[in-house]
């Protein structure tokens, strides 16, 4: 059934199209784009819906059809997903490209440390045990903003350019943005892959400082600036779901 949404002045979502998908509702995002040529569907990143983009003059019934025709489609991504993550005790989840097993201590107070503890990765979690998984993404959080911080001071020293402001998300869209305002925008999972992988993201975001496109100039800027981009490039590919995999419900 195809429920029609009023939309809000930041996107030009029109409708959402509901399946049953492994037996729970599964939302597809419909969005109409001017630029468009053609219908595209794609997963979102968290594997919790889906998105079609369609181009002017579609009607109502040929999305539907579209959607209804790509079922299958999606049902094979869908299994392909990596499992939910909820950062509880004794769960692993990946910190700069490596699983450390998160590991609850029995004490009021204190901040959460990353060490090894007989060779072993761990995340020590103080703090009531209810609050571990945000207390987990706290950590995550104010570790992207800190190694953001750095790469890209570093890499707007190289260009000879200056963001307005750094802002941390939990976008499910984009790893990262630039505005026309010069505020660059990163999704604080990033701090999750490995830390050249992180670098390659800030350098793609400053090189858009110098260059508002995806022009062949900008990605000789960010070559110049991250020589094994394609290697980061392809690891945030093929990982990408995992790290999104990890939520709070």
């Amino acid at each position: 059934m195809l429920k029609f949404l009023k939309p809000s002045n930041k996107t030009a979502s029109r409708a959402a199209h509901i399946l049953m998908m492994e037996g729970a509702e599964f939302p597809v995002e419909i969005v109409n784009n001017t630029r468009s040529k053609r219908l595209t569907l794609r997963m979102k990143p968290d594997g919790r819906g889906a998105k079609v983009t369609t181009p002017p003059h579609v009607s109502d019934q040929e999305v539907v059809g579209f959607i209804e025709k790509n079922q299958n489609w999606l049902a094979v991504r869908l299994a392909r997903m990596p499992k939910s993550t909820i950062p509880q005790d004794g769960v692993l989840v990946l910190y700069e490209g490596v699983e450390y097993k998160i590991t609850h201590l029995d004490r009021k107070r204190g901040i959460v440390e990353a060490k090894q503890i007989a060779g072993e990765p761990t995340l020590l979690v103080p703090g009531e045990v209810e609050h571990m998984p945000r207390r987990v993404i706290d950590f995550m959080k104010k570790q992207a903003r800190t190694k953001l911080d750095l790469a890209v001071t570093d890499y707007s020293a190289r260009l000879g350019v200056r963001a307005k402001s750094i802002r941390i998300t939990d976008s499910k869209s984009r790893w990262g943005s630039c505005s026309t305002t010069r505020t660059l925008s990163f999704s604080w999972r990033i701090v999750m892959a490995p830390p050249a992988v992180l670098h390659y993201l800030a350098a793609h975001e400053v090189a858009h400082l110098r260059e508002m496109n995806h022009s062949d100039r900008f990605w000789k800027l960010v070559e110049e600036l991250c020589p094994d981009m394609q290697v980061q490039k392809s690891w945030l590919r093929r990982h990408g779901p995992a790290l999104h995999s990890v939520r709070l419900d």
